[in-house]
């Protein structure tokens, strides 16, 4: 159960009353006069096979003040494509697939290559980019609201409470952050957040001292959470990350656009489960071993850009840090799963330790290494300012896809 606590610089917004979700649902739906509504979803092919976007697109079939759905859709063929329009055509609001995959959009993605603007690496940052992309070019939304599609505990409160900071005229919030309980099976989730990144921000504060960024980032209780809304103007000048490190990325860019009392975070679940990444003891280029690399290379990224020196004596004290507090960090969640009676394999949590430990060290490497690495997707504003019409080419190719392809036309 929620409280009114408010820890750290961002405004928490809490479950606290148990507000009934006709009485929200009825609130938006008069927003949307003032302020229309839309939601991305970004995902892969494979996501519509699975009992988690089923589950989903029902939910969503009851939603009625949504005015748009889009969906970027990865990793599909034609075939695949005129499934997922298949599959979405019974959600009762207007949405596109973007066939990220298909000629049309790939055409436009070699546009932007030739000019250095394109995001260099697949996966859900590029996804999202080009889902957003088209949500400006569309202009039917003022609010938009951003899930994953493999949320098995999915219900359409997370939806309403995710939206309704940014959608509510009397607020001035531009971006709001999702936050929820990771217990799902009898267990504890959120490993990278409870025994990476958490641990590491603390870590950065005791080898760096204060730092403003240090203490916004650990104002969030769930930093890693793949649920966030904003308002539309945000988007034009954002710079979202191409890799894992997406959610620490557009966090980042929030506190260098605007003033912390702009953003928020809201409890939008009681429970939540989606699927779980491999840890990836032996690949450092898969899983979760992966994924602290690159929330660890957007983190020192961040610092340096606000005059942070580093040096491989830095990074050395830095893992020796981490790795202290993380392991505290394991004795406590053992003392907290304890007496909640959950389940807890304190060996394999210090093992995903000493793998994070590693890593913390191969991202201080690989940033002193590559000064000059930039793994962040220009912002709209500024491919404008290269292609002017670069929204009306992207509204066409998803219309010409959408027109060619699918039965019902709207």
């Amino acid at each position: 159960m929620g409280d009114f606590h408010q820890n750290g610089m961002i405004t928490t917004l809490h479950n606290i009353a148990k507000r009934p979700l006709a009485d929200l649902e009825a609130e938006l739906e008069s927003f949307k006069q003032d302020r229309p509504m839309g939601l991305v979803l970004p995902s892969l092919y494979s996501e519509l096979l699975t009992d988690a976007l089923a589950n989903i697109v029902d939910e969503l079939t009851k939603v009625t003040y949504l005015d748009e759905i889009v969906i970027g859709l990865d990793r599909a063929s034609l075939d695949e494509y005129k499934h997922a329009l298949d599959y979405f055509s019974r959600l009762p609001q207007r949405h596109r697939v973007l066939w990220n995959d298909g000629p049309r959009l790939r055409a436009i993605d070699q546009k932007l290559q030739a000019l250095n603007l394109a995001p260099t690496e697949m996966g859900k940052g590029r996804n999202v980019w080009y889902c957003y992309g088209y949500t400006l070019a569309s202009k039917r939304a003022e609010a938009v609201a951003l899930h994953d599609c493999d949320i098995a505990t999915y219900d359409r409160e997370l939806l309403a409470r995710l939206i309704y900071p940014v959608a509510n005229p009397v607020f001035s919030y531009e971006f709001c952050k999702g936050f929820y309980p990771r217990v799902a099976t009898n267990k504890m989730g959120g490993r990278v957040s409870r025994l990476f990144v958490t641990p590491l921000l603390r870590s950065l504060k005791k080898v760096c001292g204060y730092n403003d960024f240090l203490e916004y980032l650990d104002s969030f209780r769930y930093p890693l959470a793949g649920e966030f809304s904003m308002r539309v103007d945000v988007i034009n000048d954002l710079r979202i990350p191409s890799d894992w490190g997406l959610e620490i990325g557009v966090l980042s860019e929030m506190k260098r656009n605007y003033a912390t009392n702009r953003l928020c975070q809201v409890d939008i679940a009681e429970v939540y489960d989606h699927k779980h990444q491999a840890l990836s003891m032996t690949d450092v280029d898969q899983g979760l071993s992966k994924m602290s690399t690159d929330i660890a290379k957007a983190i020192f990224r961040k610092l340096a850009t606000n005059g942070e020196v580093f040096s491989v004596e830095k990074f050395r004290t830095l893992k020796a840090t981490y790795f202290r507090v993380a392991l505290d960090f394991v004795e406590t969640y053992h003392n907290d799963a304890l007496i909640n009676g959950l389940e807890y394999d304190r060996h394999g949590e210090e093992q995903a330790v000493e793998l994070f430990a590693q890593n913390v060290m191969r991202a201080g490497e690989y940033f002193l290494e590559n000064p000059m690495d930039t793994p962040f997707i220009p912002s709209w504003n500024r491919v404008v300012s290269a292609i002017p019409d670069i929204f009306e080419q992207l509204k066409t190719a998803v219309e010409d896809d959408y027109k060619e392809y699918s039965d019902c036309h709207d």
